[in-house]
């Protein structure tokens, strides 16, 4: 009989990770997961994220798990977290890490869209719109409304030569402009705008974007 622990629990300053093996059968790990959640000691409420691995659980068997954690008292899940993803997600993955590029005007009233990445080399005037499933780049002034992680992606920017856009969108994220306006149009420095761990839309120095999207750029090499 194995003795190897398939169920582990660690105490985070967030609360708890429950960590589950991803190398086991998913019979035996439910049973052990069963005996972790009802063992004695536990005290109060405490969240807990819990993780799968490289381990695949179809949505019967997520139920399963979150069903069985919730069962104790002392357990809220926050979080199932799972290193696998399926073919729909990475081919939306895929579909979002392309770019388009819109050169010109784009003229009031119009609206570009893009699945991935959108690059405009030329101004986006008042009314018109630009909405790209991930990330916006303008090199001109930005006076319209941008829409940047329309299905969803909170990790999209939004960068311009001149942000004086009305109407700034992250996903479902929006912030008006109209008390920036002044502001911005009188700066020199090309601007960038992103959700802030603090979940509000923040603009921000376009230097400064590698510090807080480091993922972004997926160049390789160079010296």
């Amino acid at each position: 009989m194995s003795t190897k622990q398939l169920v582990y629990i660690k105490g985070t300053k967030d609360g708890l990770v429950l960590r589950l093996d991803d190398q086991c059968a998913y019979s035996e790990l439910i049973d052990e997961l069963k005996r972790k959640v009802s063992e004695e000691g536990m005290e109060g409420q405490a969240e807990v994220q819990i993780q799968l691995g490289n381990r695949y659980c179809d949505e019967e068997q997520l139920k399963e798990i979150l069903h069985i954690v919730q069962q104790s008292e002392h357990l809220k899940v926050s979080k199932i977290k799972s290193d696998v993803i399926s073919v729909e997600e990475s081919n939306r993955r895929v579909v979002e890490s392309r770019s388009a590029t819109y050169v010109g005007i784009v003229r009031s009233g119009q609206t570009i869209r893009a699945e991935g990445d959108l690059v405009v080399v030329g101004d986006v005037n008042p009314n018109a719109k630009v909405e790209a499933g991930g990330s916006i780049f303008v090199l001109g002034r930005l006076k319209g409304i941008a829409h940047a992680g329309s299905k969803g992606n909170r990790e999209a920017v939004i960068a311009a030569s001149w942000l004086e856009a009305t109407h700034l969108l992250i996903a479902d994220l929006m912030e008006l402009m109209t008390n920036e306006l002044a502001v911005l149009s009188e700066t020199p420095e090309m601007e960038c705008a992103y959700i802030h761990s603090n979940g509000h839309i923040t603009i921000d120095r376009l230097q400064d974007l590698r510090l807080f999207r480091p993922n972004l750029s997926t160049f390789k090499g160079g010296s």
